[in-house]
């Protein structure tokens, strides 16, 4: 029996320390708002009210993602928490493609007034709006499952980008100050996006739109303004109105995955000159034909090819992935045209932990690629400089990272 509690003893000592260590750090954390986000909110016009009522009861959720507790050095996730830059077989599963298809007609048939006033006057189609509107929170039936001022606070003291979320929390504080929404609806998610169309604070206090006339941009219960603030943000962003989003393309051989880019552009006519085709057979429109293109292979040979357009930028301006402005632009046209899956299949990829694409980073950046940061995520830059590395070591570039090559790239 002495035994066992010597063992007992020890093994409760590392989680009694662990919550000693946690609650030092709150109590940091509740100074840290009195003494830095007060001061500032208060600058910003924030009363003492609207700040105590925020943070009553809030404390640190250590259950949020890329946290940088005070005292520990930033690292790498070694696993993949957001579904946008997993796996794109996952990301464009049927559940997801089917039930943003079917309920965004019935969206479209339900607010086709308030979809063409937003189109009249922000230039942005219907599809796209509820492309969007349907990925962020299923057209409002999502349930937005934190309180935003845990999350940003949280976010703010202690996270990867601390200083980016601290902003927002401020922000956040002068939408509650300005009394835009109920306090129950100060809800988000592990981001701290807010609403129908999941805008970050300052995203809100930038491009909410009124589309009802009711005087008022209400993004958590009114969907005409949900509806015109996406169309806004969108319009703002740079969104062209003579221009769609893309078109699925087959890639012959002769053009190199490492094409690739929106830094990479050229006429979509002379892609078409070099053999990039539209995968059913038609020519590009001709006032596409005339515009700039870009490249986009999100798996690299993997899965599907584009040839997108400037709009497809601003879609991503939205969400910065690139399966979630493919998600958005490919859902907005199986709504309005009926259009069926992409005609080439997603590969088996996109399985590997964030932290061992972040070696083949570092060791690609050592060569002089420029992947775009050591972040464990495939965008552009590391799709390109895998096939760059590969076809000078005499490899066929496919253009993004497998297990093959962990030991190869480290």
């Amino acid at each position: 029996m002495r035994t066992l509690f010597v063992i007992l003893v020890f093994a409760l000592l590392p989680l009694s320390a662990a919550a000693q260590d946690r609650s030092s750090v709150e109590q940091q954390f509740q100074a840290w708002l009195r003494n830095t986000v007060w001061p500032e909110a208060e600058r910003k016009g924030v009363s003492q009210q609207t700040f105590d009522q925020a943070f009553d009861g809030v404390h640190l959720n250590w259950q949020l993602p890329d946290l940088v507790p005070p005292g520990s050095p930033a690292q790498t996730p070694k696993r993949q928490r957001q579904a946008e830059f997993g796996s794109p077989a996952k990301y464009f599963n049927r559940g997801s493609l089917d039930g943003a298809t079917v309920q965004g007609r019935r969206m479209m048939r339900a607010y086709a007034g308030a979809l063409a006033e937003a189109e009249q006057t922000y230039g942005v189609p219907g599809r796209i709006i509820l492309g969007i509107w349907g990925r962020e929170s299923a057209y409002g039936a999502a349930k937005i499952p934190h309180n935003a001022f845990e999350v940003l606070g949280t976010k703010g003291f202690m996270s990867t980008r601390a200083s980016y979320f601290t902003d927002e929390l401020i922000a956040l504080l002068q939408i509650a100050e300005a009394g835009h929404a109920p306090s129950q609806a100060m809800r988000s998610s592990w981001a701290g996006a807010l609403g129908q169309p999941q805008f970050m604070p300052s995203n809100f206090l930038k491009y909410a739109a009124d589309g009802n006339g009711d005087g008022h941009a209400d993004i958590w219960r009114s969907e005409a303004d949900t509806i015109a603030s996406i169309a806004r943000y969108l319009r703002q962003h740079g969104w062209q109105t003579d221009r769609d989003w893309g078109f699925e393309v087959k890639v012959p051989d002769a053009v190199s995955c490492t094409l690739e880019g929106p830094d990479q552009g050229r006429r979509i006519s002379d892609w078409a000159a070099m053999g990039v085709a539209r995968v059913n057979g038609r020519a590009f429109p001709e006032h596409e034909s005339r515009g700039e293109g870009y490249l986009l292979m999100p798996a690299g040979r993997h899965g599907p090819a584009f040839i997108v357009t400037p709009n497809f930028y601003v879609l991503k301006d939205y969400n910065m992935s690139d399966l979630y402005a493919l998600f958005v632009g490919h859902v907005g046209d199986r709504i309005q045209y009926g259009l069926g899956d992409f005609s080439a299949k997603w590969g088996t990829v996109g399985g590997l932990y964030r932290s061992d694409v972040a070696v083949m980073q570092r060791t690609l950046e050592a060569a002089g690629n420029d992947v775009g940061g050591a972040d464990g995520l495939a965008g552009f830059k590391t799709r390109r400089s895998i096939g760059r590395w590969q076809e000078a070591n005499g490899q066929r570039a496919t253009c993004f990272p497998d297990a093959a090559m962990k030991a190869q790239l480290r």
